[in-house]
């Protein structure tokens, strides 16, 4: 998801907040209302689109395999891939004809 919708109500809503606070400070009375009655939506607007964008953020962390993490080495250094499996034993025999 872009993140153009987010940045462009977070533009608005500060815009907002700083146009009513100096027209509340300079007495332009109808300029305040006007702003001021825009304000909320557009802070509820807001809250609504960051916690959107944190919970998909969340979800894509989640759904990500392994981030972050490594497969741990076993004195060979490979990478230990079934740890349940024995280690595969030599057949003595065969070592003594080797060897002979």
């Amino acid at each position: 998801m872009s993140r153009r919708p987010l940045v462009f109500v977070l533009g608005l809503t500060v815009g907002d907040y700083l146009l009513w606070n100096w027209s509340l400070n300079g007495n332009h009375e109808v300029l305040a209302l006007a702003s001021g009655l825009t304000l909320p939506p557009l802070a509820l607007a807001l809250v609504w689109l960051l916690a959107i964008s944190v919970t998909r953020l969340v979800g894509a962390l989640a759904r990500a395999p392994g981030r972050g993490t490594r497969p741990r080495r076993v004195s060979g250094g490979h990478p230990a891939r079934d740890e349940r499996r024995p280690a595969p034993v030599e057949d003595p025999a065969r070592s003594r004809k080797i060897a002979a």
